[in-house]
């Protein structure tokens, strides 16, 4: 037994003393020959050792070297893909023979990493020759997948200090002459075993802002063996905060499920960090808060009983995202409760802004531009083509500047290329609608647009009012529009557009003009402007209309009042924005007949004409004076105190015969 115990102390010291001699028994000179050869033959580039090799087998396998570079290939701009300053790699060796890995020490010091794609979009991480310095074979149809990743083979792994410091990652895209840069890349990894927790903290400097990063995972093993592991990631920066506590699953099917929750103090800033500065007006896009349950997996992203803040906005909602068809899916929903979209506009009347956003010189506002007419720029609907989309909208009021909607609900819908808008709920104004909005984009050719809407019970001075600064319409309005269209353009689909439409106002007036005194007098029945007291007060007004190749026809507006009838026909050329259209006023004799029945009197019509944002009205005077006088006088005498057949004091009886005197002259 003493002979044997002897025997195996003499190997052990032979063992050692052969560890401790293989490095000098192997010149450093022959191991860096060989590392160089072996890389060129597996990836077709350069490998550079300009500083020192060091290698030792006891205690422990190691190799420190410094000053490596892998070249780039012909054809990029910089020379490297890598250059390392220092690799300093130890491996324990006694565990090693019994299975285990435990990593002593794993340091890269000053990585410089250059990510670059030539003129032609190849990337210098594209190795002409494959790793095996081999052409790559064909699967063949009998080869299985592989198998899902698994911890068996490795008994254990233990990382001591293994860390990166001072690293640097440059992108470049050769096409572009775009570049981004991540400088001060700092890392440390601490893994006791695998069935132990993996933690990995470390920051990095992106626009020259700090981002830390934090990495926790239960256990890495279970994540090698296709299991479940508690996950916790954390990214922080002055501009945007991400956190996401959950589960991390390994193997054939990875994916990550928790609670995800992400800060931005400023939307704007956080742009303006990313290089994609915000331009739009108004004061919008502050805070940022979004939280809810994330559950990834390959093929399946989905958010559920997610919490949306932006600015005063808040909503409620969830959303899925399916990616394993022939594309992307979209599906979700989001309650909104209330929206005001006044930050994100404009100032109205505001002065003017030069290029810096600033006011101009004097505070003067821009001068008014032309009104613009349809564009004929063809109309990119392949958009619709780029998912399937099924979501449902609803909002507990909208503002927008004046106007307030009430609660409103949307049902959108993308399929092959068509959308379709329902607008299943509208309070407006005390009034309630709803319509529907389908456009059609399957064919490169054209667009189609097909739109209906319905609304009862509108209260129009309060809308026009906020939202046109108008009262010179009051009443309760009823809508009935459906249209349909279609072409390349706007210009064309407007030009094809058909459809029909019905309108309705009842015991409203139209202010700033009384069309009853225009029949008396014709001088100044149009003087009054939008803040004049005088009215026009009627029962009903409305009429139906149809639309043909984008002309708007109308034949039997009507306008019911006391003493009044009012019938209006007409074209809006909607192609050319403009509108011919006549009214034809007449005051009745008496109050009988309110109901709509014939009536005989003054009839004074009234021309209306001209682009449709700066209108023109005027009467027909060569039409009144075509009429008939005696029946224009007979009207005139009933509706003026005093006449009743008689003759009222300093007139003459002929002086309701007299045109000019009807036009107050």
């Amino acid at each position: 037994m003493k002979k044997v115990l002897i025997a195996l102390g003499v190997l052990v010291v032979v063992i050692v003393g052969a560890l401790v001699a293989l490095p000098a028994m192997i010149p450093a000179e022959r191991i860096q020959s060989e590392v160089v050869a072996g890389v060129k033959g597996a990836t077709g580039r350069d490998l550079s050792i300009q500083g020192k090799v060091s290698v030792s087998v006891f205690p422990s396998l190691s190799v420190q070297v410094g000053n490596v570079a892998l070249a780039n290939p012909p054809g990029f701009t910089t020379k490297d893909l890598i250059r390392l300053g220092a690799v300093d790699v130890r491996l324990k060796l006694m565990p090693l023979l019994g299975g285990k890995v435990e990593v002593d020490s794993f340091v890269l010091v000053d990585p410089v990493i250059t990510l670059e794609t030539d003129r032609q979009g190849k990337g210098n991480w594209v190795f002409d020759t494959p790793p095996d310095g081999k052409p790559a074979a064909a699967a063949k149809p009998a080869d299985k997948p592989a198998a899902a990743p698994s911890s068996s083979g490795l008994n254990d792994i233990r990382l001591g200090d293994v860390r990166i410091t001072n690293g640097k990652l440059t992108q470049i895209d050769g096409k572009t002459g775009a570049k981004q840069e991540v400088s001060e890349i700092n890392l440390q990894v601490a893994l006791k075993s695998l069935s132990e927790p993996l933690s990995a903290k470390g920051s990095l400097v992106w626009n020259a802002k700090k981002i830390e990063l934090n990495l926790g995972v239960a256990s890495l093993k279970a994540l090698m063996d296709g299991q479940s592991s508690a996950l916790d990631i954390a990214i922080a920066s002055e501009p945007v905060k991400l956190g996401l506590k959950g589960n991390a699953t390994g193997g054939a099917k990875p994916g990550v499920d928790g609670m995800l929750d992400l800060s931005v103090p400023s939307i704007r800033n956080l742009a303006a960090w990313a290089g994609s500065p915000i331009t739009m007006a108004g004061n919008g896009l502050g805070p940022l808060a979004i939280s809810g349950k994330l559950v990834a997996g390959p093929t399946q992203i989905a958010f559920t009983q997610a919490a949306i803040a932006i600015d005063a906005i808040k909503a409620r909602g969830d959303v899925t995202v399916n990616t394993g068809g022939s594309r992307p899916s979209i599906k979700g929903r989001l309650d909104v409760d209330m929206l005001d979209v006044n930050p994100y506009l404009p100032p109205e009347g505001g002065p003017a802004k030069g290029g810096d956003g600033k006011a101009a010189p004097g505070g003067a506002a821009p001068p008014a531009k032309a009104q613009q007419g349809w564009s004929d720029d063809p109309i990119d609907a392949s958009g619709l083509k780029a998912a399937d989309v099924d979501f449902s909208l609803s909002c507990a009021g909208i503002l927008v500047r004046k106007i307030k909607v009430g609660k409103s609900a949307l049902k959108l819908v993308i399929k092959d290329g068509k959308l379709a808008a329902d607008l299943t709920e509208l309070a407006l104004y005390q009034g309630a609608g709803k319509g529907r909005v389908a456009l059609d984009g399957s064919q490169a050719s054209m667009v189609g647009v097909d739109a209906s809407f319905q609304l009862k019970g509108l209260q129009a001075e309060p809308f026009l009012t906020d939202a046109a600064d108008s009262d010179r319409l009051s009443g309760t309005g009823n809508f009935d529009v459906t249209v349909a269209g279609q072409g390349k353009t706007q210009r064309q689909i407007v030009s094809s557009l058909n459809g029909k439409g019905a309108l309705t106002f009842l015991n409203g007036a139209i202010k700033g003009i009384n069309l009853a005194a225009m029949a008396r007098n014709v001088a100044t029945a149009f003087t009054g402007g939008a803040k004049s007291t005088e009215k026009t007060d009627f029962a009903e007004l409305g009429g139906t209309f149809t639309i043909t190749k984008g002309i708007l026809s109308n034949n039997d507006l009507a306008l019911k009042s006391p003493l009044l009838r009012v019938e209006g026909k007409g074209t809006v050329d909607l192609p050319q924005r403009s509108v011919n259209y006549r009214i034809d006023p007449k005051v009745v004799a008496s109050l009988e007949g309110q109901g709509g029945g014939n009536a005989a009197g003054i009839v004074v019509p009234i021309l209306v004409s001209g682009p449709w944002d700066n209108l023109s009205y005027r009467p027909d005077l060569e039409a009144l004076l075509k009429q008939n006088v005696q029946n224009v006088g007979k009207a005139v005498e009933s509706l003026i105190p005093g006449t009743g057949g008689g003759k009222p004091s300093g007139s003459s009886p002929t002086d309701a015969l007299n045109p000019m005197k009807l036009f107050g002259r």
